[in-house]
């Protein structure tokens, strides 16, 4: 008995793998990138209701279109004016992502990514038969995506672009002049721009601008579990114009059939009444990156940059050691789970991920074991 080649393609995410090897009570975890809140209370409310008036069935295919409405609207927000019959609702970004390389990537085509980037998008790439195309994404340049590190890396294999911002793991935000260069090479050479927009409204510095602005080459996607702290509930969408929905809809009704429909009855509710939600976790988050980034910087040998948005830093650690080995050190040495560079592509050699989406009392005793630690460690070297 075997199994399928593609298998053999990917392996467990370095996340997961450091959430495997944390089992003691005392653990710290600041690898884990959900938002450490409840979800917004006229969304537990729009649950119960959902519940006794028994809406437990199938959905429509592309979601409820009440649903598909709000996120329109949301999208006109953004600078993106979208048909409800555009928008498929998905499980979670993660089915959105899934659905979308599926319908677009043939065996051999090429997807242009960012390294260090989510952990996700090689492997499904790669599960789609393709092959991902790395573009570097670099400290120098504060992490924002460059328009001439993508374009030296378009061929005629290219199929797609991936685009995150603020991006995971970095927290970087990308220029308006940028995302307008990319959709310009989304035009110019007829390729589709998967922009993952997840992290959207969780931005302290600059603005957000969406690619779906400025070519209709864009293929959104987005979720409702960072901005309204939903990651258990799975739901998440994409937007595209009409061609393109209906071929990743053939996709979408084999792999999925249709979404939870409580979980879209609670988005519904957050759509309508959730901005203050959303606004004050933001207001929370910017203490907690302040807070993290001040005491990173004090330990000798961490040099970390200010992240504009999304909940992550991702500090440089190259002084101290390898990246996999360091992280690893860190967990068995303190309890503080933190994720290796590396779990995000070969250029976060040198770099940990730190998510600061939890309570100050553990930023402070995770990063100060994390400090201690170091300390000793740089003085037995």
């Amino acid at each position: 008995m075997g199994f399928s080649k593609r298998t053999s393609y990917i392996d467990i995410s370095g996340i997961r793998r450091m959430f495997e090897l944390s089992k003691g009570e005392d653990t710290i975890n600041l690898g884990l990138g959900e938002p450490d809140f409840p979800i917004p209370p006229e969304s537990k409310e729009a649950v119960r209701q959902a519940l006794d008036a028994d809406f437990t069935h199938y959905t429509p295919g592309k979601g409820i279109i009440e649903l598909r409405e709000g996120i329109a609207s949301k999208l006109k927000r953004n600078g993106i004016f979208a048909d409800p019959e555009e928008i498929i609702v998905t499980s979670g970004a993660s089915e959105a992502l899934e659905i979308v390389l599926l319908a677009l990537v043939d065996s051999g085509d090429e997807v242009i990514i960012p390294d260090p980037g989510f952990v996700s998008y090689a492997p499904l790439t790669r599960i789609a038969g393709g092959v991902p195309v790395s573009f570097v994404v670099t400290e120098e340049n504060s992490f924002e995506f460059d328009p001439a590190a993508i374009e030296e890396k378009i061929t005629d294999r290219t199929k797609a672009i991936i685009l995150n911002s603020p991006g995971n793991p970095t927290g970087a935000l990308t220029r308006k002049k940028d995302v307008k260069e990319i959709a310009g090479l989304a035009d110019d050479h007829g390729i589709f721009v998967i922009s993952d927009e997840v992290y959207d409204e969780i931005i302290y510095m600059g603005e957000h601008y969406s690619i779906g602005r400025y070519t209709d080459l864009a293929i959104t996607v987005n979720a409702f579990s960072k901005t309204y702290a939903m990651t258990g509930l799975r739901l998440g969408y994409l937007h595209a114009r009409e061609d393109a929905v209906e071929e990743i809809l053939k996709i979408h009704q084999y792999v999925q059939a249709s979404t939870c429909s409580l979980s879209q009855a609670a988005a519904v509710a957050a759509l309508k009444s959730g901005d203050g939600f959303t606004k004050e976790m933001v207001r929370t988050l910017a203490k907690r990156r302040d807070l993290i980034v001040g005491l990173l910087s004090e330990i000798e040998g961490v040099r970390c940059l200010k992240p504009g948005g999304a909940f992550y830093v991702f500090p440089n650690v190259s002084e101290l050691g390898r990246s996999a080995e360091l992280a690893m050190s860190i967990l068995k040495n303190t309890g503080v789970i933190v994720t290796p560079g590396t779990a995000f592509g070969k250029k976060g050699e040198g770099y940990i991920r730190l998510s600061y989406a939890t309570s100050e009392e553990n930023i402070v005793e995770g990063v100060g074991r994390i400090a201690k630690y170091l300390n000793i460690y740089m003085g037995q070297r």
